[in-house]
């Protein structure tokens, strides 16, 4: 091995804080992490052909891992082209690792052409930065950047790279920090909660994070046979175990209105790993908060905090320990005829998908029909869009396959957000992922078109309908997805759908199916 330098202690000192993988889109500055690499075994390298596809498969890959991948972005406007993915991230409370490269600690004072502000870029979706400024900090800097990154809920650590102090002299790696373990929920919080249970009046849990693991659901099934509390997912959650054999979890609707209807006559609303229910956006005449009137907000556990220890003290003070929870059967639907459409596609999908796939949905209005019909499907988890910037669904999907390899990936994606980080596509090739993708095309931003109404404008003209189209010209799926190396199909109905995907969940590696809906 080569002489240790400041790059060498950091990828040693990632790697033996549990980091595996790195995704990467480097430039000048990183050249010599990127020589570093070719050194250090245990750091699997994943190159993606823009930023945000980068950031977007490092948090796929910490949802399903649980623990940090780390990212290599080229400088300030490389990290600004991934933070849209890094903001759903922030949202989803994904543990990440970005290293920026920044220019050399004696160049940055002469305002060359990539200068800027790194930590200002940084700050917005970072939780915790740190800029290296020698060789010799730079493996103490990782280690707590693991630390940081791995702190309860989950979060972004940026770690900022003078050029410099990758290619100086370094003693080497460091041994890897302790974790922080979650905080637990007040004695009082419990009492709260065990109240409004017993109380008799209508209640309801509003759940994410640590609270919708499929062992954290089978508790809140224990009280919802207890006292009938309603169990309700966040409209945009993490991850979340489903299928047969777990616990159904109904989602809180996207438009507020319908959000109020299904939040309306509550008494009661416990959150467990999440905060109180907001509209998406703001709409004229309408409400921004959605707690009903008159109904008790009980924090049981704040994201941050042991939701599941939190459960289980609730179920133990209730009394319903001995209590089974009402589990989702198995029940593949017949594969569909007729019309392609979202609800055939969806009818497909629940009689084909193969046991323990991973779907990540960024289907938008095309996708509505499937949490339902894939309720009583095969076990899986779920991952969505957390934070509504749009691209995540490919890069996402990306990183769950690496993190999962020996699980199908299902990316449900609308053609509009599909188009953000399509260079996705290349990187499931090249690495050989088994990832099927269902681009649902129906030509439009279609979920605009609904919200143009919702917000009170104007009956929309010919030129404010252009900027809502996705026609003239059509993309054409099956040459974008062939062009980077994806095999992939275009079926006209149902049955040549559930062919298609068939065939799909049976061929090892990438393949996508074009839904013209």
């Amino acid at each position: 091995m080569s002489e240790m330098n400041g790059a060498k202690s950091l990828l040693a000192t990632l790697v033996g804080a549990g980091v595996e993988v790195c995704f990467t889109n480097p430039g000048t500055s990183e050249m010599h992490f990127v020589a570093a690499l070719d050194e250090e075994d245990g750091m699997r390298a994943v190159l993606g052909l823009f930023e945000g596809v980068v950031t977007g498969a490092a948090d796929g890959y910490g949802r399903m891992a649980g623990k940090p991948a780390c990212t290599l972005l080229h400088l300030g406007p490389g990290l600004a082209n991934g933070l849209a993915n890094l903001h759903n991230a922030r949202r989803a409370r994904t543990p990440i690792v970005n290293v920026v490269g920044e220019h050399a600690t004696y160049h940055r004072a002469l305002d060359a052409p990539l200068t800027s502000n790194i930590e200002g870029f940084a700050a917005p979706v970072s939780g915790w930065i740190r800029v290296s400024e020698s060789a010799g900090s730079v493996a103490a800097d990782a280690a707590e950047a693991v630390q940081a990154a791995c702190a309860p809920p989950g979060q972004i650590a940026t770690l900022i790279l003078p050029a410099d102090t990758a290619w100086n002299p370094a003693d080497g790696a460091v041994d890897p920090l302790p974790l922080q373990a979650p905080e637990t929920a007040s004695a009082q919080q419990i009492d709260s909660v065990v109240a409004a249970l017993k109380s008799g009046e209508p209640c309801a849990m509003l759940m994410n994070g640590d609270a919708v693991t499929e062992q954290s659901l089978l508790l809140a099934g224990k009280l919802a046979k207890f006292c009938g509390v309603q169990l309700i997912g966040d409209t945009f959650i993490s991850r979340i175990s489903r299928g047969a054999g777990r616990v159904n979890v109904e989602r809180l609707p996207y438009f507020a209105e319908q959000a109020e209807e299904a939040l309306a006559g509550l008494r009661h609303l416990i959150l467990v790993g999440t905060k109180a229910p907001v509209s998406f956006f703001a709409y004229p005449g309408k409400a921004s908060e959605l707690t009903p009137e008159g109904c008790s907000i009980h924090s049981l556990s704040a994201p941050g905090q042991n939701a599941h220890a939190a459960l289980e003290a609730v179920v133990e003070a209730c009394g319903a320990t001995g209590l089974a929870a009402e589990l989702a059967n198995l029940n593949r639907p017949a594969l569909p005829t007729g019309e392609l459409n979202p609800t055939s596609i969806a009818q497909a999908l629940s009689a084909l998908m193969p046991e323990q796939a991973i779907l990540v949905n960024e289907a938008a209005t095309s996708g509505f029909a499937l949490p339902g019909m894939t309720a009583n499907g095969p076990q899986h988890d779920w991952l969505d869009l957390t934070g509504g910037a749009i691209g995540m669904g490919l890069p996402a999907a990306t990183g769950a396959a690496i993190a999962c390899p020996d699980r199908r990936v299902v990316a449900l994606q609308g053609d509009g957000s599909a188009m953000y980080t399509v260079q996705a596509l290349w990187t499931m090739a090249r690495e050989n992922l088994d990832v099927t993708t269902i681009i649902f095309n129906n030509r439009k931003y279609a979920i605009l078109q609904v919200e143009f109404m919702r917000v009170g404008a104007h009956n929309p003209g010919p030129k404010a309908m252009s900027m809502l189209d996705l026609s003239k010209p059509d993309l054409d799926w099956i040459s974008l997805a062939k062009g980077m190396g994806v095999p992939a199909l275009r079926p006209t109905d149902a049955e040549s759908f559930s062919k298609a995907l068939a065939e799909s969940f049976a061929t090892p590696g990438p393949f996508l199916i074009e839904a013209v809906i």
